[in-house]
């Protein structure tokens, strides 16, 4: 308490609980709605007992959810071992992931994930992605355009300022991409042997 810090460091040592396993993985995560009821709900007292063990780690949301899923027999057989981001790490890994860069940016695309992290604020490959792959040249302020923009690129206006069918999805090249990862991520070599062991 004398140095202020954000974390208090106590020198006890909690035991390895018995009553579940443990299970860690990146903190971003998409959660189905029958995991997120049975998270609030917990009709077998699980979830609130996880939630306890966890309520002072550093970083909870690196194993709560997962250790809930992958010791809950209706839900450990679903996950799907993937964040969704490109990350560069350090081999082996460090505490935090490299900041990435124009030099990343194949690399990006080639993973076909819909996300990426960490960027420094003004990073110029950010601009590139709004551009290129976002097709958002009327500003950063202004909506990725979709299908439901009804209007035109003529003498650089933007085609969103006229909307159109608000009901129209056009998939892109970014959804062909997602499609790929999401097909890769669900076939028989990677879906089961990834999941909660």
């Amino acid at each position: 308490m004398k140095k202020k810090a954000d974390v208090f460091w106590i020198p006890q040592r909690r035991s390895v609980p018995t009553a579940f396993k443990l299970f860690t993985g990146s903190a971003w995560m998409a959660l189905s709605r029958s995991l997120v009821e049975y998270s609030i709900w917990g009709w077998d007292n699980l979830p609130r007992t996880v939630l306890m063990y966890y309520s002072n780690f550093i970083s909870s949301p690196e194993g709560y959810f997962h250790t809930v899923v992958c010791n809950a027999e209706e839900f450990k057989n679903t996950t799907v071992n993937h964040d969704l981001h490109y990350i560069s790490w350090d081999n082996p890994p460090k505490q935090h992931p490299h900041y990435l860069t124009m030099d990343d940016l194949d690399r990006m695309i080639a993973s076909d994930a819909p996300f990426a992290r960490k960027f420094h604020a003004d990073e110029p490959v950010l601009d590139r992605i709004d551009a290129e792959l976002l097709s958002r040249r009327a500003g950063p302020d202004a909506p990725t355009p979709g299908g439901w923009c009804a209007g035109t690129r003529d003498n650089g206006s933007d085609p969103c300022s006229v909307v159109g069918n608000t009901s129209f999805l056009q998939p892109g090249r970014g959804a062909v991409r997602l499609q790929r990862l999401v097909t890769s991520l669900l076939s028989e070599e990677k879906f089961h042997p990834r999941q909660c062991k």
